[in-house]
């Protein structure tokens, strides 16, 4: 039988991979009867994911994928940088020599998989290997406990992302996880955390208008409703 966490898990691959959308209703029988689980399970499930971050439940109307406010999309872009840049800057006093290569070779194994639905037509695959080259990049270099921690924080910005109609380009994603590689398999972990902290914030920077629209729309209705001078 599948275990709650079984189930959790399949919830959080599906928002790696852009199946499910920010706002996206999770009724608890439709997953028993998918899973084959009692409602029970399910409903046990869903509180470890609430407890995560993913998802939500709304009175008298269920569980729902949760929509990243802007302020919480900036917060996991800034816990990305520190936790995968630190795991970069780390790794040369940990690895030397071939196991460091090992971990190369792996991920350079990842870089091949990642490019070829690039030019296919399953943007699912394509979108959880790019957001799984992250969590790879922790288990490569050792850490099993942040890379369950990298896999969070990478669904949670994969959400921001599909909220916010990101723009990022899967191809220039590819090319900066070669680049980033390629630093590591030449010994330069500097360079390589340098290369990550630009990567995620062009990620971040490619949000598109519709972050700035939310932004401005906030400061509007702020304006907006300020009291009018000598008004109580």
């Amino acid at each position: 039988m599948v275990s709650q966490t079984e189930i959790a898990q399949r919830v959080v691959e599906s928002i790696l991979a852009q199946k499910l959308s920010p706002g996206e209703r999770l009724g608890e029988q439709e997953l028993a009867d998918l899973f084959g689980v009692s409602r029970t399970l399910v409903r046990e499930a869903l509180m470890q994911l609430q407890a995560r971050g993913f998802v939500e439940v709304r009175t008298r109307k269920g569980w729902y994928v949760v929509e990243p406010s802007i302020d919480e999309a900036r917060d996991a872009f800034a816990a990305r940088r520190a936790v995968e840049s630190g795991l970069l800057r780390q790794a040369e006093s940990q690895f030397e020599g071939q196991p460091l290569q090992t971990a190369v070779r792996r991920l350079r194994q990842h870089i091949h998989d990642e490019q070829q639905p690039i030019d296919g037509a399953d943007p699912a695959t394509r979108a959880f290997l790019l957001a799984d080259f992250h969590v790879c990049l922790a288990e490569c270099l050792g850490h099993k406990l942040l890379s369950d921690m990298q896999r969070d924080l990478t669904a949670r910005t994969t959400l921001v992302a599909s909220l916010y109609q990101s723009t990022h380009d899967a191809r220039q994603s590819c090319a900066d996880h070669e680049l980033i590689v390629s630093a590591i398999e030449q010994g330069e972990l500097e360079r390589a955390a340098a290369l990550m902290m630009d990567h995620i914030g062009n990620v971040e920077d490619a949000l598109g208008q519709s972050a700035a629209e939310s932004i401005d729309s906030r400061e509007r209705l702020r304006a907006t409703l300020m009291p009018l001078r000598g008004m109580r």
